[in-house]
């Protein structure tokens, strides 16, 4: 499955296919309806059968024929939407066959944050087993010399992110000579947390003749620069417009005095459901989690003054229903792809437009119903409404108050207990990156997909598993805390 590819980059335009009409089709002409009708390497396909998945999702069948066929790629489409099958089934066909030598991965996948490679390697680790291929995470936080031993025994997939892998490059641990399948997963949270410079470099290590495959929530300004220079003839793959994450939402802006506010979130952080409320600093993030504690709410905090122990158990303890309310800045919450969000609350209002949407999409993700709340205090009112019309969504907006029957309608608040919540107590880091927890090609260990469920939303067996997460927000580009 080769193809040639012009070595000037930097001339040739892409090639526009949008929306639904734009699913790929097989070679008889017909739409892709189904991953065996895609010529998936056996293992792959078993494996996918084997997890109850036949028909790909949109961008899945939109992307993989031309990946598949070697052609750079484009893929633009909502969170929910299943990107990382698509870019990790691609990736990984395109590696069969081959082997790799020590320091020298053959594939790469380039993330902005530590959760969202974590979270891209338990998607495609299985994948990887099946075809007796090692798949490795490289990101910061974690410890270098493991991940530097995992290197010089040889990787098929790389995932890192971009400061980390970088300072593998310096210290000759790592060489990107054969890498010859490139993604560049949500490009845009890379572009607004300062990582193109670093994106660029690597990418004049890799081979200029090889392929590369980019997704994003947007494909403009500095993305657009990046596909000019690096992509060669690259097919673009819309799949819904960026705002259309938000129709299976209800918005709500909720005006509240600030003498009212802590309580209104305290009511809510007691609702049932998971729910993630945005904070703007790390010292508020950490003092409303102390506040709905003391209030009888399980609630954690996640932001970058964590070590990543403490991010991985946060987490684990938010996926697995342990902690149900998570306070999260945006810059810590860029890798928080978790089902069954059922409502997400803007504590401090989004800085811009984009960083609602984005904040928005943890919420109602592959055709399952969110609610999404603004916290408007009257100072706010004008701001706020500006940037919603921006968002191109449309907001009922209400006064509330504790203990109103509008809060409860709108929210589920609920009257919270009252009995202090302990504050999570964490076990010190184990550094995972060079051990077997990222892909030793064995038959054994955890059950397939990392037991988690990449879609299909959040009630009663609803839709069906998948791997991947879907694809997150970008966040505003004065902060870059990862890599």
């Amino acid at each position: 499955m080769t193809v040639t590819l012009d070595s000037d980059r930097s001339t040739r335009k892409p090639r526009q296919h949008a929306g639904a009409e734009a699913l790929s089709r097989t070679a008889s002409g017909a739409p892709v309806k189904s991953f065996a009708e895609l010529n998936l390497p056996a293992p792959l396909l078993r494996t996918l059968q084997e997890a109850g998945m036949d028909t790909p999702f949109a961008i899945q069948a939109a992307t993989l024929p031309d990946a598949l066929a070697g052609r750079d790629v484009l893929g633009r489409a909502q969170t929910g939407s299943g990107k990382t099958l698509a870019f990790g089934l691609a990736l990984l066909a395109r590696l069969d066959g081959g082997k790799a030598r020590a320091k020298r991965p053959r594939a790469l996948v380039l993330v902005p944050t530590r959760e969202l490679a974590m979270q891209v390697a338990d998607a495609l680790t299985p994948l990887a087993k099946s075809m007796n291929m090692w798949c490795r995470t490289a990101v910061g936080g974690m410890a270098f010399n493991r991940q530097a031993e995992a290197l010089n025994r040889g990787v098929d997939l790389l995932i890192a992110t971009p400061g980390r892998l970088s300072d593998h490059v310096r210290q000759g641990t790592c060489v990107l000579s054969d890498v010859n399948f490139v993604t560049l997963d949500e490009a845009d949270q890379m572009a607004d947390m300062g990582f193109l410079p670093q994106v660029r470099e690597i990418l004049d290590l890799t081979p200029a003749r090889g392929q590369r495959l980019l997704f994003s929530a947007t494909l403009d300004g500095d993305v657009e620069k990046l596909v000019k220079a690096y992509l060669t003839d690259p097919v673009t793959h819309s799949i819904a417009p960026m705002t259309a994450s938000v129709t299976t939402m209800e918005h709500h802006l909720l005006q509240v005095s600030h003498q009212d506010k802590q309580a209104v979130l305290t009511e809510i952080g007691a609702r049932e459901g998971r729910t993630i409320m945005f904070v703007r600093t790390k010292h508020h993030v950490d003092r409303l989690a102390e506040r709905l504690r003391a209030s009888g709410v399980h609630a954690a905090a996640l932001h970058g003054g964590k070590t990543q122990g403490q991010r991985n158990r946060v987490l684990s303890d938010f996926k697995e229903g342990r902690t149900p309310v998570l306070v999260a800045t945006d810059v810590a919450a860029r890798g928080i792809h978790v089902d069954d969000i059922s409502l997400v609350v803007h504590v401090d209002p989004a800085a811009d437009h984009k960083d609602y949407l984005h904040r928005a999409g943890r919420t109602a993700r592959a055709g399952a119903s969110g609610v999404v709340v603004t916290m408007v205090t009257n100072d706010q009112r004008r701001m706020v409404r500006r940037m919603i019309d921006r968002a191109g969504v449309k907001a009922e907006q209400t006064v509330v108050r504790p203990g109103e029957h509008e809060l409860t309608r709108i929210t589920g608040a609920r009257t919270p207990s009252g009995e202090p919540v302990p504050e999570p107590k964490f076990r010190a880091p184990r550094p995972s990156s060079g051990g077997r927890r990222t892909g030793a090609p064995t038959g054994r260990g955890r059950p397939p997909f990392g037991g988690r469920r990449e879609q299909g939303g959040s009630g009663g067996g609803r839709g069906r598993s998948q791997f991947g997460r879907p694809q997150s927000g970008r966040g505003p580009a004065r902060r870059r805390t990862e890599g």
